[in-house]
């Protein structure tokens, strides 16, 4: 058993999930490959509100997986993230989920595309 934030779990699996689950971390890891402003991350999550992405780069930034660097030397203040070296070991295993999720679309009735995928990194 382990314990994060006074939060129990069962497995390393689970301490995983807690660092990279839910609908958007994953995809803001894969994208953060490069390094990139706000603006641009914004762009390459289509679907994804602002509030939502902020929240979940102050998750990823407050676990040690994204870096987060201001710059105000000159107006307008800039903003860019990028995968600390942490952050880097998950691109390997994002790879393997999103393959997965390439095969479960190619062999699963249920799954419908209704739209090409905004996701330039398919």
């Amino acid at each position: 058993m382990y314990s994060i934030d006074d939060k129990d779990y069962p497995c390393s699996t689970s301490v995983t999930m807690r660092f990279i689950g839910g609908k958007w971390k994953a995809a803001i890891i894969k994208y953060l490959a490069e390094k990139k402003r706000y603006s641009e991350l914004r762009k390459d999550l289509v679907n994804i509100t602002e509030r939502t992405l902020s929240l979940q780069l102050k998750e990823l930034e407050a676990d040690g997986i994204v870096i987060r660097t201001v710059y105000t030397s000159k107006p307008p203040l800039r903003v860019e993230y990028e995968l600390s070296d942490f952050g880097r070991t998950l691109l390997p295993l994002i790879q393997t989920i999103s393959d997965f999720g390439k095969e479960i679309i190619k062999n699963n009735d249920k799954v419908h595309v209704v739209s090409p995928p905004p996701c330039s990194l398919e």
